[in-house]
């Protein structure tokens, strides 16, 4: 009898489980069922930039409009923090990156929320280089004078989009790799770093190439190595960390999206093929590549797996650079 009774209850288990992953189906084939959010970082931004292209071509695609909402300041936490806590439903995305996603587990102790437990992901969207751009004051024409002019001087500053973002994290790799002495000085947004760099109330900034794109074109400021040991195929004409003989000098720009920890599977799924689908298009490609940065699609798992092995990387960084939120 009590043999009977578990295959019975076992057999319930298995309707009920199979219920749920059948619903969870249904509820994908439909998505999206409402306008969905795309939360990124800034005017201006690479994220900002990336999240409208991408934003663009799903409202094409879904029929349902896709809004962006910027939440500027606190390295990308805030945007962060509310997609954290947001209705696990897929219809709120953040356009994530080293910021919220990485170094803020290292700067904010009481981080509002947990980036690997909170969130998940949807899938990659693009990796690129920051590209060290330098005040057309700034005599040195390569990376090697640069350095040799700047033990000279202890009045130089570089600017970034935040504390903890990824323009200030390779700029502190960049100080530690060469032993230069410059000050960081933090902006809300890499569109803010980028107009104080023209202004000359900095010298020096690790800028995405789609932030800097127009000075790249026009000369306006000096463009003197990638953070990459190899060129990047965006950037060909700037000469790579590892041309330039900086060991340990290798920092990669990502960007991805991100949603809910809890969404169901079946629209996380569902998310990530149609994204995939865009970022497989040739024109989307050609897009990305004009603008210095590259389309590359993944899986959930393996962006959930590149994030925690980001923040084990940047940790030991962060730490020696005392680097702090505020």
């Amino acid at each position: 009898m009590s043999n009977l009774r578990y295959k019975i209850s076992r057999l319930a288990q298995i309707i009920i489980a199979g219920g749920v992953i059948f619903s969870s189906s249904i509820i994908a084939q439909d998505f999206p069922t409402k306008p969905v959010r795309i939360f990124g970082q800034g005017p201006g931004s690479t994220a900002d930039y990336l999240s409208r292209l991408i934003g663009q071509k799903l409202t094409e695609k879904w029929g349902q409009p896709v809004i962006i909402d910027n939440r500027a300041g606190a390295g990308g936490t805030v945007p962060a923090d509310i997609v954290a806590k947001a209705s696990a439903d897929g219809h709120t995305l953040l356009m994530g990156h080293a910021g919220p996603n990485v170094s803020a587990v290292v700067l904010y102790p009481n981080l509002p929320y947990d980036p690997v437990k909170d969130l998940v992901g949807v899938s990659m969207v693009a990796s690129g280089v920051t590209v060290m751009m330098v005040h057309p004051s700034i005599t040195a024409g390569t990376v090697t004078e640069f350095i040799q002019y700047a033990k000279k001087r202890n009045d130089l500053n570089f600017s970034s989009a935040g504390n903890g973002s990824i323009s200030h994290l390779t700029g502190e790799l960049f100080k530690q790799v060469t032993g230069i002495n410059m000050m960081h000085i933090p902006y809300k947004s890499a569109g803010a770093g980028l107009t104080a760099l023209l202004a000359n109330e900095t010298q020096v900034s690790f800028l995405s190439p789609v932030t800097a794109s127009a000075q790249l074109k026009t000369g306006k400021l000096k463009a003197l190595v990638v953070s990459t040991i190899d060129r990047f195929p965006g950037t060909p004409e700037v000469p790579s960390s590892g041309e330039a003989g900086l060991v340990g000098m290798d920092a990669k720009l990502w960007f991805g999206l991100f949603t809910a920890s809890k969404t169901p599977k079946a629209i996380v799924q569902k998310l990530n093929q149609d994204v995939a689908e865009i970022l497989r298009r040739p024109e989307v490609k050609e897009i990305f590549l004009n603008q210095g940065i590259q389309a590359m699609s993944s899986s959930p798992e393996s962006l959930d797996d590149f994030v925690k092995s980001e923040i084990k990387r940047w940790t030991p960084i962060i730490k020696n650079a005392n680097i702090q939120a505020n």
